[in-house]
């Protein structure tokens, strides 16, 4: 299992880990792209390529349904937003955790942080209707200590709020956290958090791949961050 250290923040030891969902532990693109596809269909409009709409996951459902409406031949214009999101928001309650899968070593992963007593939290800009949903499908819910999602608090990521959020229901500084993202959203949100962050190689991470973010490290599993952990507290002896 490889994993690329590009700098990792000294300070503080973790003690806790906070992990994104879509794209970092589930690949929901299959669902979501699904849900969009049945909207569009709805509104009497050919489905996008997978690859279109699967590029605007990330950044909430809002964004996803506005940008997928403009990319339909301008059905934005046709079609208003909130009704939209109304009509997407039904399709993907059905498909939420239907095509998706958990990625290799996620669960093991996160067994192993929390056998090792790192408290765990899930920070996703996902509502948290469908994300609370999503990870009681998938057996993941039992590792974590604390949800966030796109509407516990006012702001989504890439806003550090999400993130400090969590931590602050985790009771552990931001200083003594870490987070596990696959996109620009999570970069940007960890350093404005003042967090660490390692990127999976296997997940959104947009047109130019994981190696173009300016992370800490790139990972192929969740499985290598206890080793990446117990490391980092070594160095600080």
């Amino acid at each position: 299992m490889s994993v690329q250290q590009k700098s990792f923040v000294t300070g503080m030891r973790a003690s806790a880990v906070l992990v994104d969902l879509d794209g970092t532990m589930v690949d929901t693109a299959p669902d979501i792209v699904e849900a969009v596809s049945q909207m569009l269909r709805e509104f009497g409009t050919v489905p996008l390529p997978f690859a279109t709409v699967s590029g605007f996951i990330g950044k909430g459902v809002p964004n996803l349904v506005r940008r997928s409406l403009e990319a339909a031949a301008g059905l934005d214009r046709r079609v208003d937003a909130d009704h939209a999101l109304d009509v997407f928001h039904r399709h993907y309650v059905r498909t939420n955790g239907r095509l998706g899968h958990v990625f290799p070593h996620v669960a093991a992963g996160l067994g192993e942080l929390q056998r090792l007593g790192y408290r765990l939290a899930c920070v996703t800009n996902k509502p948290k209707e469908l994300a609370a949903r999503l990870l009681l499908m998938t057996g993941l819910a039992c590792y974590l200590d604390v949800l966030v999602a796109g509407d516990s608090v006012a702001r989504m990521k890439p806003d550090p709020e999400p993130l400090w959020h969590a931590c602050r229901l985790l009771d552990v500084a931001p200083e003594n956290s870490v987070l596990v993202g696959d996109s620009p959203v999570d970069v940007i949100a960890a350093r404005a958090a003042g967090l660490p962050v390692f990127i999976v190689t296997y997940g959104y991470a947009g047109p130019d791949g994981p190696a173009a973010l300016e992370c800490d490290g790139l990972i192929d599993s969740l499985a290598a961050m206890p080793a990446i952990l117990a490391c980092r507290s070594a160095l600080l002896r």
